[in-house]
């Protein structure tokens, strides 16, 4: 299974990387890894709550290039997570929600398992006090 693959590529930074995580087997592999990484979890932050910017301008609070944003750009969009339009020069990135939703979805199937966690910690917790 591809998901073996990519945990040691993890540290490769790279072509390699961008590569292994666009190589993903399903369109949920390819949304998890894409969020692996936390710059592409704060860019999708930063385009939840701004709507688009283009790549400067997602660029300016990191300490990476402008191409290095452009990769990740790049990998969140082969994931379904932004679209990248195309206006004159500039490509504005915009959040895509459909590839959150799936992965949403799937992990709410497993809720009831963390819920069942807390539950039986504020028990133990309870029979304490």
């Amino acid at each position: 299974m591809l998901g073996s693959f990519l945990l040691p590529l993890a540290y490769v930074r790279g072509d390699a990387y961008i590569q292994a995580i666009t190589l993903a087997s399903d369109p949920l592999s390819s949304t998890f890894a894409a969020l692996a990484d936390p710059t592409r979890r704060a860019i999708l932050g930063r385009l939840a709550e701004e709507g688009e910017a283009n790549v400067t301008e997602l660029a300016e609070p990191f300490p990476i290039t402008v191409q290095a944003v452009s990769q990740h750009l790049k990998v969140l969009e082969q994931a379904g997570l932004i679209t990248r339009g195309r206006r004159a020069q500039l490509r504005p990135s915009r959040l895509e929600g459909a590839a959150l939703r799936d992965a949403a979805e799937w992990l709410a199937k497993y809720r009831h398992f963390w819920d069942g966690s807390f539950d039986q910690l504020d028990a133990r917790l309870r029979r304490r006090d």
